[in-house]
């Protein structure tokens, strides 16, 4: 699996927030990364394991992979684009 090799530059561990926190958070952390690095962001609220990845995609950033780690536990793998 290509993400296996992935270097994280930067990990957001958000869980106990909610929608739109999940986004607002990611985004700032985001925000002060350099283009081409790579932020993982764990997530334990179901609805944020969607919206977030949408919402970065909305925002032109690359969602690199979205993958159930736990029960009810999610990491969302975002390349900053721009």
């Amino acid at each position: 699996m290509q993400e296996e090799k992935l270097k994280i530059d930067k990990e957001l561990d958000i869980r106990g927030e909610i929608c739109p926190f999940t986004f607002v958070k990611s985004k700032l952390v985001l925000e002060h990364m350099e283009k081409g690095e790579v932020l993982r962001v764990i997530v334990d609220y179901q609805p944020s394991a969607e919206s977030v990845p949408k919402s970065m995609r909305e925002e032109g950033q690359e969602v690199i992979a979205v993958n159930e780690i736990g029960d009810n536990t999610w990491e969302i793998i975002l390349r900053k684009a721009r």
